[in-house]
């Protein structure tokens, strides 16, 4: 038996996530064996803190650092083709994708060729077209992509069927839907699913409060501002939230189960309310920069002095030098080791004062990287801050599958239903989701940490407070830590089939990931063009006829 091994690639905060909760939870059976990160800085501290200890050294030699994702596919295939005459280093099993959402596709469909097990951020991609091209590389080739490979292979020619020259897929994949493991959705699925708590589902209204410092920090100074370098907020922010809600609404119990009941229509409303220059307050007068602004840190709730030097929130002057403050300013996690806080302060302050003068500054290089001492109402955001979804459920006459374990009864309808996903940027609470659904025998408010069943029938009221796991995402980030590895281990370690692993414990297929995604893009059309878009008819012609050509 020998753990599985993995590679991160991306040593910023979703990197650290994810191989913090490998590595701090005895439950889990694997090792971080190597960093694939271009910044100097990242690629020491994440390896000092994960892979070789504080007081160790990198050894390049044996795998353990690379300067890219493209560096180690170099390395990796040169070690294979050494490993049939030589003795060479020991590879890895899996990866964790952290990188940047418009580096997703080169990196999974670059790494596909290798059959690694995979865990992909979310998103998985930033426009349908590379969501679309992941899918291929993924997936199996058809029978008559397998002849055309061959015959183009006999005849020594280059392959244009989109997918990789290769047998057919053999390897795991996941995606960063955190949502779908957190012991809360965990035991709120298992209510409404299996125990029918509250009957048939009718609607569920599902919001997520992004909250308004963090939105300012991430999608109006930060790297998801801007929708033309990025992507639409609803994908960035609330990808995993359009899958929770596919997770409830939409999937058998059982993940290895077919019957998925499809929605029927999509529409949605959203646009940007609150960070735009029509807000901004008089006094603040043509101040571009918090570091200059006349309000001062008191005098505006937005000042990235009150947000990242102040003693509140989660400033520096609070002792954090965490998120979101490394953010800003990522090597300041060691300063202290160095240099004296007012040094680190100064150094901070430095980096928040950096601004831009939006008639002369080249917008290419505005839009290369994030400000985030810039006043949020001079910004060049442009994603909705405020976003309505709305799916609708027509009635399905399909079989549902029996689930012998729960008892279910096979035969019974799914009936129509419907759902809302509000994305409020203006919020309290930071991601704190809350939840009510409605159903024929009663209802659930579930919101991060309890949830409540009032019982129709009965009378009775019951409140559960499901495990919280000192983990992101209520948990959500250990778990699919946990849920990964251990399918990793199982095909590595036990035998076991890839498609039995994956359903056993990822629980979640690569079109079921495809099609959450696709759902986003459908939403953002119907928002923009003001219309309601038909499920069945968008899928056939945007990604159905696709594939057939």
């Amino acid at each position: 038996m020998s753990p599985p091994r993995i590679l991160v690639i991306g040593a910023g905060s979703r990197g650290h996530a994810y191989a913090r909760a490998v590595t701090a939870n005895a439950n889990i059976n694997a090792v971080i064996a190597a960093v694939a990160e271009p910044s100097p800085f990242k690629r020491a501290h994440f390896g000092r803190t994960y892979i070789w200890g504080p007081d160790g050294e990198p050894q390049e030699q044996e795998g353990q650092v690379f300067a890219g994702w493209e560096e180690f596919l170099e390395y990796e295939t040169r070690r294979r083709e050494l490993a049939s005459s030589q003795a060479v280093p020991p590879g890895v099993d899996a990866a964790f994708i952290c990188v940047l959402d418009e580096m997703h596709r080169d990196v999974v469909v670059g790494l596909a060729p290798l059959g690694l097990h995979l865990m992909c951020e979310k998103p998985l991609a930033t426009n349908l077209a590379d969501c679309l091209a992941i899918y291929d590389a993924l997936s199996p080739p058809t029978q008559q992509q397998q002849q055309q490979q061959q015959q183009q292979q006999q005849q020594q020619q280059p392959t244009s069927t989109g997918h990789r020259p290769t047998t057919p897929s053999n390897a795991l994949f996941s995606i960063g839907h955190v949502l779908r493991y957190s012991p809360h959705n965990v035991f709120l699925r298992r209510l409404l699913l299996h125990d029918r708590a509250i009957g048939d589902v009718l609607s569920v209204e599902h919001t997520e409060p992004v909250g308004w410092w963090h939105f300012a920090h991430s999608y109006v100074r930060g790297h998801w501002r801007r929708e033309s370098s990025t992507a639409p907020s609803l994908l960035t922010k609330s990808c995993h939230d359009i899958d929770l809600l596919l997770w409830l609404l939409s999937a058998p119990p059982d993940a290895a189960a077919a019957g998925f009941h499809l929605p029927s229509t999509v529409s949605s409303t959203g646009a940007l309310l609150a960070y735009r220059k029509a807000r901004k307050p008089a006094a603040a007068g043509p101040a571009t920069n918090c570091m200059r602004c006349p309000l001062g840190d008191q005098g505006c709730k937005y000042s990235a002095k009150n947000i990242y030097l102040g003693p509140h929130l989660q400033g520096l002057a609070s002792g954090n030098t965490g998120w979101p403050v490394k953010v800003v300013l990522p090597e300041i996690e060691d300063m202290p080791h160095v240099m004296s806080a007012d040094a680190a302060r100064e150094a901070l302050e430095t980096r928040l004062a950096e601004d831009y003068d939006a008639e002369t500054t080249p917008d290419a290089e505005i839009a290369a990287r994030p400000w985030f001492g810039r006043c949020v109402f001079e910004a060049d955001n442009d994603v909705c801050d405020d976003q309505f979804v709305t799916l609708t459920w027509d009635d399905d006459d399909a079989d549902e599958q029996k689930d012998e374990n729960e008892g279910g009864t096979k035969g019974r309808k799914k009936l129509a239903k419907q759902a809302t996903l509000h994305m409020a940027a203006s919020t309290k609470k930071i991601c704190e989701r809350y939840t009510h659904v409605y159903g024929t025998d009663g209802e659930v408010y579930a919101d991060s940490r309890t949830i409540t069943v009032e019982d129709f029938v009965t009378g009775e009221t019951k409140t559960y407070h499901p495990k919280q796991e000192d983990s992101g995402h209520g948990g959500g980030d250990l778990g699919l830590a946990r849920q990964f590895v251990a399918a990793v281990d199982k095909v590595k370690n036990e035998g076991w089939d890839v498609a039995r692993a994956q359903a056993g414990f990822i629980g979640c297929s690569l079109e079921e990931v495809i099609r959450s995604h696709a759902l986003v893009f459908a939403a953002e059309e119907a928002r923009r063009e003001g219309k309601v878009v038909k499920w069945a008819e968008w899928w056939e012609r945007v990604v159905s006829t696709r594939e057939a050509t």
